[in-house]
């Protein structure tokens, strides 16, 4: 049986970079569902708190704890990047390698990935180069990949940022369909329209420290700070 490792918590968590505090006394509490979104001016710090959950950045004070075990914790988790990164290989074994790695066996990895690869419209590119795709295209075989081990909970860096409008579309569906197969998500992005469509909860970065947490709904309707509704109107927050 797969243990879960949902709640996660975030104990007073700092993060500096060349001296610099990039992250603040983060406390927050993960729980095991819902798509939260993670909002921001440039320089926030939106980047570094979701590579800090996923173990990419290391913490200068303060407790991550898991619920789960460290192996648990590393196999029940994925991280999809803002550009999309693809293995120099094709698209089905970029597809099939997770599975690899989780000690699936390899016909079954092929036919898994073969699968996934025509639910994304890339059945006939399946022998293909994946650096050779579009870059829509690679962000959804990043995607793909990311939750063809069904992870308990995915972090997205932007990925839609330099989407068209048809790819995004795409991509938006994709996480659609994964947050309502139990997928726990959390999110960056620029656009609000997005997190507007997407997002069940919200979190609002600013200056590094954690400004303002609430569901979707009343941070749209009725944003807590001048910081988060200056925000929401368009106008630059320093």
């Amino acid at each position: 049986m797969v243990k879960a490792i949902l709640p996660m918590r975030l104990q007073d968590i700092c993060v500096t970079k060349s001296k610099k505090p990039i992250l603040t006394d983060i406390n927050l509490e993960i729980g095991v569902s819902g798509f939260t979104i993670v909002l921001g001016p440039n320089g926030a710090g939106k980047t570094t708190l979701l590579r800090t959950m996923h173990g990419l950045d290391r913490t200068s004070a303060g407790t991550i704890e898991w619920l789960g075990q460290n192996n648990d914790i590393r196999k029940r988790q994925a991280f999809v990047f803002q550009t999309p990164i693809v293995m120099r290989r094709s698209v089905i074994d970029n597809l099939a390698y997770p599975l690899l790695l989780n000690n699936i066996a390899k016909s079954l990895a092929l036919d898994m990935a073969k699968k996934r690869a025509i639910s994304i419209g890339l059945g006939q590119a399946l022998e293909q180069n994946a650096g050779y795709l579009s870059g829509g295209e690679k962000q959804k075989l990043a995607l793909a990949r990311a939750l063809i081990i069904n992870p308990e909970i995915l972090f997205l860096d932007e990925p839609t940022t330099n989407l068209d409008g048809a790819a995004t579309r795409e991509i938006e569906d994709m996480l659609l369909k994964a947050f309502n197969n139990g997928t726990r998500v959390i999110m960056t992005t620029h656009d609000i329209g997005q997190a507007r469509r997407l997002a069940t909860d919200i979190l609002f970065i600013y200056r590094g420290r954690l400004h303002e947490t609430s569901s979707a709904t009343a941070f749209f309707e009725n944003s807590k700070t001048p910081e988060s509704r200056a925000f929401l109107n368009g106008d630059i927050v320093e």
